[in-house]
């Protein structure tokens, strides 16, 4: 395999420069078998698919612990309605989401839509609510009629449990459709990662981990071990990729077949591109078109080098990746199938920011400080932080007017990357590592290599209110480095 080259990886990936020592040992060790025996290369299955009817979706999810099928066998897991993942929700532009959130945990929890531009407020992605145990919550989400097709995801969203409640399982995917495609078989494939003890339950991370953001043992799509996949010579698929992990970066390389990416996060690329690599941060999706050529095919991950704690821990985090980097296979046979050329997407013209004028212009630092570790609650570890301050929902970090167009410069001060996630408002990236972009690149998730910045513009169009902004390694999230933005 040829290393991509760290300007790719920033262009293809919302950035993030690609390890090119594959099976470095750093702070977490290599994996060479799957443990407690689990299951692998089971026939690949989806999640149930709950799809909206004449403009409307109504849901009931119900979150709660006990006995889940896992890695093909039984395991106690955190889940939506059962299933890990939950259900895909299946909507279009201009729909209404109704979700009942019922919360059968021993502990509250609430529900965030990722990626989906819909009001902060309210019964809305209102990051804010906290659902008790035996509570239950009806959200409501209407779409605009533009809205971006794509694929985005949901998983919970109270401040301090947020990583162990999705790495216990609690996440789905949310597919806003479109008609480009019609003759492309659909996929959805939710990669998560997840450790398990030797009793079949979710293992605790230790504070180092914490520290550095948990990575699993098991590497899973759908709630599998390498699944395999079935097709037909000459079929197109569309593969929906969500990296549903609390940190893991995913390297991905699908090898002996032919992948164009379409897009990634809610941002199509102007025309599909030919790579049969892509990175995606911690909470970035991609769209993926793969025409099938007969043969075995592998989606595989590469380690992914995301820095470390700088001379005080010795050496960068080099991950190794579960079951050898295997994700998925497809097995191609049969004879080729004839599609006609029209059937690929035509070229799109994302909407480009670049040229308008400013309404103003912010620079936001992630910042790690062992002195501020020492003052947290538990009195132990590194803290993380915005501008030096941890996270208050008491406190406005930002204010911005309504309909402002708006130039954020994102700062990474600290020796480990971190993916920057603002939440109702997607970010159009402008500049990264200083080297501007030559086409629009729209994303929700951004990576921000450390000792490096990005810059993005940001239109506060349609709706107003209060919501956040954060590191999506969900571990950091929970311990501070997350921030307030009222939009009036």
């Amino acid at each position: 395999m040829e290393p991509i080259d760290r300007r790719t990886a920033l262009m293809l990936g919302g950035a993030g420069l690609l390890s090119t020592t594959v099976g470095g040992v750093g702070l977490w060790r290599t994996y060479n078998s799957l443990p407690l025996d689990v299951v692998s290369h089971q026939a690949f299955r989806e999640p149930e698919q709950l799809r909206s009817r004449d403009g409307l979706l109504e849901v009931r999810l119900e979150a709660a612990s006990g006995s889940h099928v896992v890695a093909g066998r039984k395991v106690t897991t955190l889940a939506y309605n059962g299933g890990l993942p939950g259900p895909t929700l299946r909507v279009k532009p201009g729909d209404t989401v109704r979700i009942l959130l019922v919360n059968n945990l021993d502990q509250p929890t609430n529900l965030h839509v990722h990626g989906l531009h819909v009001s902060p407020e309210g019964n809305g992605d209102n990051v804010f609510l906290r659902v008790d145990p035996g509570q239950s919550f009806a959200y409501e989400h209407i779409l605009r009629d533009d809205h971006p097709p794509g694929v985005y995801w949901y998983h919970p969203h109270l401040h301090g449990s947020v990583a162990d409640q999705v790495f216990g399982g609690l996440y789905g995917a949310i597919v806003v459709e479109d008609d480009v495609i019609p003759e492309a078989r659909d996929r959805v494939m939710v990669i998560s990662d997840i450790s398990l003890d030797s009793s079949g339950r979710v293992r605790a991370p230790s504070s180092m981990q914490m520290m550095m953001g948990r990575e699993g043992d098991i590497l899973l799509v759908n709630g599998q071990v390498a699944p395999v996949l079935q097709a037909t010579t000459g079929e197109r698929e569309r593969w929906r990729v969500v990296n549903a992990c609390t940190s893991r970066y995913l390297s991905l390389i699908l090898e002996n077949q032919q992948p164009e990416l379409l897009g990634l996060d809610l941002g199509p690329l102007a025309s599909p591109a030919s790579e049969g690599r892509f990175l995606l941060a911690p909470g970035n999706r991609a769209e993926v078109i793969v025409t099938l050529q007969e043969g075995r095919g592998v989606l595989r991950a590469e380690p992914f080098d995301r820095g470390g704690m700088g001379n005080m821990m010795g050496g960068g985090l080099n991950t190794s990746i579960p079951q050898g980097g295997e994700v998925a296979s497809i097995e191609v046979s049969g004879p080729a199938q004839n599609r006609p050329a029209a059937d690929m997407p035509p070229p799109l013209e994302p909407r480009d920011l670049r040229g308008l004028p400013v309404a103003g212009t912010r620079t936001l630092s992630f910042e790690m400080d062992m002195a501020a570790g020492m003052m947290s609650s538990d009195g132990a570890g590194m803290g993380f932080t915005f501008d030096g301050a941890a996270f208050d929902p008491k406190r406005v970090d930002q204010n911005v007017s309504v309909g402002a167009l708006e130039e954020w410069t994102i700062r990474n001060d600290s020796t480990l990357d971190h993916p920057f996630h603002l939440h109702v408002w997607p970010m159009q990236v402008i500049a990264q590592g200083g080297e501007p972009e030559t086409s629009p690149q729209w994303r929700d998730v951004v990576n921000v290599p450390a000792r490096s910045e990005v810059t993005v513009r940001i239109a506060f169009e349609d709706f107003a209110g209060t919501t956040v902004y954060h590191c999506h390694i969900l571990d950091h999230e929970d311990r501070g480095m997350m921030g307030t933005v009222r939009v009036t």
